[in-house]
């Protein structure tokens, strides 16, 4: 069975468990979110610790892969729009669209919300 361009998208996007994470937070908010805010949710939801126990180190490493590698990708394929100088990422009416197999997907991941 081949996949949709949309499916394979989108199971390319959640490849990595920071993405996820991004796009469980999003869902689940149905709301803008900051970079802090997400950032946050990965901290609790990867590294297992309070946001506010987590060093100065992991919390920039993780910003800095949120701007320059995943939030590019997710915008790319629609499901988000970021703005980097506001530093705000908001749901797409995309990322609504593909709620179903989104759901399926973040499933999987038990550790993760399940929109």
């Amino acid at each position: 069975m081949v996949g949709t361009p949309e499916l394979d998208t989108l199971l390319d996007v959640c490849e990595h468990k920071h993405r996820r994470i991004v796009l469980a937070a999003l869902t689940d908010q149905h709301q803008s979110l900051s970079i802090n805010d997400l950032t946050n949710a990965i901290v609790k939801h990867n590294h297992h610790t309070l946001p506010t126990e987590a060093s100065d180190e992991i919390v920039t490493q993780i910003q800095t892969d949120l701007h320059h590698v995943h939030l590019p990708k997710l915008s790319e394929a629609g499901l988000i729009h970021y703005d980097p100088e506001r530093k705000v990422v908001e749901p797409t009416a995309q990322l609504d669209q593909e709620g179903s197999h989104l759901s399926a997907i973040l499933a999987i991941d038990s550790k993760l919300p399940t929109p």
